[in-house]
Formats: C-alpha cells, structure tokens, sequence
C-alpha cells in the first residue's frame, strides 16, 4: 500500500477517535482505513493502537510512532505550499541564452519581467553557437532557428522574416538582381548558421520555394556583423549582397514585388509578386 496514505490513515484514526470517522473524513471505506492500519503494524512488526468496541487508543510505541508521523506530514505540507508560492511569485534564478542579432528586442523583456518579479534574478547569456541547454545548465533558449533536439520544450514566440539587402551605393557599381538565379553572379555574405547552408531559399510569386545556391569570400557567424557590414559597405568598396534585418534608409531592400527570403521558423509567405532590388525611398 502506498505508505503516505497509511500513515495518513493512521494520524486520522488517532485524532478521529476511531476507524468510522477516519472513513469518512478520508473518503474511504472502513474496511480500507482497517487493512491500511494492518499493513502498517505488520510491515513495523508492533502494535500501534489498542482496539476495543468502543475507543482507539495509543500503545506506547504507537504514541511515539504517532509524534514522528504528525511531523512528517506537516513537513509534507509544508513543502507544498512552499512549491506552490515559487510557482505564483517567481524566486530564483533563470538563465536565459539568446543570439546577439535579437538581443535587442529580448533586453526590455527582461528588463521587465526583473521589475515584475524582483526577487528573481537572470543570467542573460549572449552568443551565436547551437547550445546544449542542458549541459551548459541553460534554462531557456530564444533562437531564430529550431533546435536539433527534439526532446526540448519548444514554443514559438513569433515569425522571424530574412530580407534581401545590399548597401545603397552597390547598385552603382552592380547590376541589380531581378530573379534568385541572378544572385549566382554576385558576391554573397554567407552566415554560417543559416538554416540551408549555401542556399538561400525564396518563395515564387505561385507560392513555390525556389533555392539558390550561392557563394562569396566572407562568412560569419554573427548576424550583427552581416548586418553591419551590409549596411556600411560604400559604394568604392561595395562587393556583396545578404540576407539580414537591416533599416531601409541604410541599404537597399527587395522589392515588395518578390516575397523575401524563406525562414525555417516563418510560418507563411511573405506578400509580394516579383523579385528584384531598388534602391530606399529617400528621406523626407
């Protein structure tokens, strides 16, 4: 028998007066509350209750039985409401590991959830890398692409969209791409953690994923620094186009005409028609 409700059973049958009332306040049958206070004096080998027609009372050992069983049943108790408190207010400590590119939408997250709950405390872990959560002792992970573990808990907060983009001045020196199959010809900034690798994916105006491969001499695993470089590259020196978050008043985006390049996270196209690039709106 599952021995914490014996010695429930057994407390009840003390401070109820006897194996009726135990029944009742248990829920149970008298018969159960009965083999539950037997196996629990077989299983000890003593007597723990002096039985007759009209009262239950302690033998010795079962005073002393009694005294322990009170404390570990409040302790129980107490430890569920402990657990229970933790669970409504936070208390503690989360790490939290999240790729340098979006740290900047995490940042006042964290920043609020610390003023809402302040007697929590997090290490905000920033980096690139496809991390072990649980040999790094990591307790969340917000990540643009899906883990490789599946046993993981995954939720996904949002959609996250790659557009493509090259500085301003590129377009004076290079021919602007109209179709990914043009993109063979320029010289590409490659992130290494890109879901498909060297093959940047589209979606056809007819909601096809078209794939192209494509090449170029610098890759990096930081998105921050695509992201920089892309939108710095002046028109003297400009030699690349990417795929990154970049503000259109920085660098040249694709059109509306084309839906941008496919994520693995994203959960539906984005809206266009034609492929190409052109240079931002200027500024008012």
């Amino acid at each position: 028998m599952d021995r914490l409700t014996t010695l429930t059973a057994f407390v009840q049958v003390v401070d109820n007066g006897g194996f009726s009332a135990a029944a009742r306040r248990l829920s149970m049958s008298v018969t159960m509350v009965s083999n539950h206070i037997q196996s629990l004096e077989d299983r000890l080998g003593v007597r723990l209750l002096n039985r007759t027609t009209r009262k239950v009372s302690l033998t010795d050992v079962g005073k002393a039985y009694y005294d322990r069983c009170i404390q570990i049943l409040n302790d129980l108790e107490e430890a569920d409401q402990i657990a229970n408190a933790l669970q409504s207010t936070p208390k503690g400590r989360l790490t939290l590991y999240t790729s340098t590119h979006i740290v900047r939408f995490i940042a006042p997250v964290v920043n609020e959830y610390l003023a809402r709950y302040p007697e929590m405390t997090v290490d905000l872990q920033i980096g690139e890398r496809m991390i072990d959560l649980i040999d790094e002792g990591v307790d969340l992970a917000i990540r643009t692409l899906p883990p490789p573990d599946s046993s993981l808990i995954v939720r996904r907060l949002t959609t996250w969209r790659h557009i493509l983009c090259c500085s301003p001045g590129y377009l004076d020196n290079h021919p602007a791409p109209q179709t990914p199959t043009d993109l063979a010809q320029h010289n590409c900034l490659r992130y290494s953690h890109y879901f498909y690798g060297d093959e940047w994916h589209f979606t056809a105006p007819n909601g096809k994923e078209v794939a192209q491969h494509i090449s170029g001499n610098l890759v990096t695993n930081s998105a921050e620094a695509l992201r920089r470089i892309t939108s710095r590259w002046s028109s003297a020196s400009s030699r690349s186009i990417s795929t990154a978050n970049i503000s259109r008043r920085s660098c040249a985006a694709s059109s509306t005409s084309w839906p941008n390049v496919s994520s693995p996270t994203a959960t539906g196209c984005i809206r266009g028609g034609e492929y190409g690039c052109r240079r931002p709106p200027p500024r008012a």
